[in-house]
């Protein structure tokens, strides 16, 4: 039995590793590089798809509570025209009885048509209201399925990055660079 090996191991062990960091070293820089700012746009992208969402639901909710306003208002002004047709039928029932028609059944008529007017603007205007609030959330809503399909894009690249930096596969480092180029550009996609 030999006592020592004829070729050194420890020696060619430390050769296989300078070697391997020489051919692998810039490469898995450059892997950690794009994974980490794809990291860093992925939490920024993360940041403005929770805001955006906050700021819709919060418009969402506003444009619930001016819809309940409104119809009180339209609930106002169906009131108003009952009382109004109260009125009329009382007038009527003067009429049919061949008396004169007290002229506070005429004037209460008039008056309760006059302000259902001034309710129905009042209502069409807080619809109009809500109707605004509510397409501005729903902007703000498509907002925050761009930027959380960035989101996504950034954590598949990243993911691809980790399986580039293991097995030094430069075809999927570069479909990492792929998938984080197509969620940047959705990300400062113009709103």
């Amino acid at each position: 039995m030999p006592e020592e090996p004829e070729v050194e191991t420890d020696k060619l062990h430390e050769a296989i590793h300078e070697e391997l960091a020489k051919e692998g070293g810039a490469f898995l820089k450059y892997v950690a590089i794009s994974t980490a700012l794809f990291a860093a746009l992925a939490s920024v992208a993360a940041l403005r798809a929770a805001a955006t969402v906050n700021e819709g639901l919060v418009l969402k909710t506003e444009a619930a509570r001016i819809q309940s306003a409104a119809s009180d208002q339209w609930a106002y002004y169906q009131a108003k025209g009952i009382k109004a047709a109260v009125q009329q039928a009382s007038a009527s029932a003067w009429e049919a009885l061949g008396k004169a028609v007290p002229p506070e059944y005429e004037s209460a008529a008039k008056r309760y048509a006059d302000q259902q007017i001034a309710i129905r603007a009042a209502a069409q205007k807080l619809e109009e209201e809500r109707d605004a609030k509510s397409k501005e959330a729903d902007e703000l809503l498509r907002r925050h399925h761009r930027f959380a399909d960035a989101v996504a894009l950034f954590q598949v690249a990243i993911a691809l990055g980790a399986v580039a930096a293991l097995t030094r596969m430069r075809l999927v480092w570069y479909g990492s660079l792929l998938l984080g180029i197509v969620g940047l550009a959705m990300f400062l996609a113009p709103m």
